[in-house]
């Protein structure tokens, strides 16, 4: 039996991806889910264009630092999985990205909960886009609060990332 390969638009395939519908043959030209959101058991649970929602069960059995609490750097990490999230679903086929800098205001620390990484574009440049991206527990404090530049790649530039 052959499997016919559907090539999606990122938007497209994360939302079937969300949805169900997603075939066995559709593809997008990025990878879903990435290998860190695999190794760190990061889950989208919303998507939009130029935004995008990630979920994750932190346990500082797991993500803990020295005094007990998830490590700032998972904040940061899931914070630029949201924030890449985003801006994917504004890549066509043959462009690519990469983060510039990401600043980072923690908040109040977080033990064991659920967290949501809330990540939307603020300003889209042709080149350069802006994004700030909201960590809530699961009581629906902030923990942290990130901003982003992002830059989109083309051509050359591209390939092979």
């Amino acid at each position: 039996m052959t499997t016919t390969t559907s090539r999606l638009p990122v938007l497209e395939y994360l939302q079937r991806q969300l949805d169900g519908s997603l075939a066995a043959g559709d593809a997008t030209h990025m990878r879903y889910p990435t290998a860190i959101s695999r190794l760190l058991d990061f889950r989208i649970v919303a998507i939009g264009q130029g935004a995008a929602t990630i979920e994750l069960m932190a346990d500082p059995a797991l993500h803990g630092n020295q005094q007990g609490t998830v490590h700032g750097g998972l904040l940061c990490e899931l914070a630029d999985a949201a924030i890449g999230t985003a801006h994917s679903t504004l890549m066509a086929e043959g462009e690519s990205f990469t983060s510039i800098d990401l600043k980072a205001t923690f908040l109040r620390p977080v033990w064991q909960s659920r967290l949501l990484a809330r990540a939307g574009i603020e300003h889209q440049g042709r080149t350069i886009s802006h994004y700030r991206c909201d960590i809530e527990r699961d009581d629906g404090k902030r923990v942290a609060s990130m901003s982003s530049a992002v830059m989109t790649l083309r051509g050359t530039h591209a390939q092979g990332r």
